[in-house]
């Protein structure tokens, strides 16, 4: 759905490129994370996919068609784009503020009204206590969820987020990560994703894109990243946790059962490897039981730390499906 090649960006009077020769595949209904260091390009590359920011050089092409020939603010019209301080018009209501692109699409005003009361619903705002607020009568979260409205209202096949939840605290930030997940699971959008939280990049992105000084380094679903940095640079960058970090990205049903007894509560369905080995470290046992009948053992959940666990779990999405292949880089 979105393919960059040799997308570049030279800004006048630079040393060097802020993107360099980028080419990224981001498949139809899948979301890919762009993290690096300050200065890495990210929020730039983010930037030329909706033409804030045009491309010295390369091809955009979205949906297979060039996005770099027609109109730029008709593009960014068929793009959802959230932003870390959210930008809405202080004046307007939030229903007026969520109904910015389709009145700009020229949508019939039922229609407009009916797919506020929706993207409202969907982001968990009830529009009989919020379509009439005003931005300052709401707490960040709620702005963010806003955000995340409006940038959906003209259900658009694209979206973009540059740090979404960057404004939120962090138990605020969690809650919208799930919601949002879910979301992109429900809606089948085609996400591009920007983050400085390696977390939020592996736990949002279906495949996560590492840049370093507008280069992309390395291209790869988030638990084979975590597994198998493609060098030193992405590994210290990943940090020492990253095994940690591949766990929870695994569910307990990715690996075998073991018909080995095992106490204490069991674990659902739905936990990770992680959740099991914290389970096994507060109880001081080797193996926990789980939903269904059976146990998982600690030395499986090592050995998926590891990058060592049998091939199926390697590629396990949130969804618990195969991940899409990356593409690019």
């Amino acid at each position: 759905m979105i393919e960059l090649d040799g997308l570049t960006r030279r800004w006048p009077g630079a040393d060097r490129a802020a993107v360099e020769d980028l080419t990224l595949t981001v498949p139809e209904g899948t979301s890919c994370a762009l993290i690096g260091p300050s200065g890495s390009g990210k929020t730039t590359t983010l930037r030329m996919v909706n033409r804030l920011v045009e491309p010295s050089a390369g091809r955009l092409r979205i949906a297979g068609q060039d996005a770099l020939a027609g109109d730029p603010v008709m593009l960014r019209r068929s793009i959802g784009y959230v932003i870390q301080e959210v930008g809405l018009f202080p004046h307007w209501s939030v229903a007026g503020n969520v109904a910015t692109v389709p009145r700009l699409l020229g949508w019939p005003a039922a229609r407009i009204a009916a797919r506020v009361e929706e993207v409202l619903a969907l982001t968990g705002l009830d529009p009989a206590r919020f379509a009439r607020r005003r931005p300052h009568e709401l707490s960040g979260g709620e702005r963010q969820r806003v955000g995340v409205a409006r940038a959906l209202a003209g259900d658009p096949p694209v979206l973009l987020m540059d740090e979404p939840f960057g404004a939120v605290d962090p138990v605020v930030r969690g809650r919208l990560q799930e919601e949002v997940l879910r979301l992109l699971k429900q809606l089948r959008k085609t996400v591009l994703l920007v983050t400085h939280d390696l977390e939020e990049a592996v736990r949002l992105g279906d495949a996560v894109a590492v840049l370093r000084a507008g280069r992309l380094v390395q291209h790869a679903p988030a638990a084979e990243l975590l597994a198998r940095p493609a060098d030193e640079f992405v590994a210290e960058f990943l940090g020492a946790d990253r095994a940690l970090k591949r766990l929870a990205l695994i569910p307990v049903s990715a690996l075998p059962r073991r018909d080995a007894r095992a106490e204490g509560a069991s674990l659902p369905e739905g936990a990770s490897l992680r959740d099991a080995l914290a389970a096994m470290l507060a109880r001081g046992t080797r193996a926990v039981p789980l939903a269904g009948g059976g146990s998982l053992a600690l030395e499986d959940v090592l050995a998926a730390g590891s990058g060592e666990a049998p091939s199926e779990a390697m590629g396990v999405s949130l969804e618990g499906q195969q991940r899409s292949p990356a593409g690019g880089g």
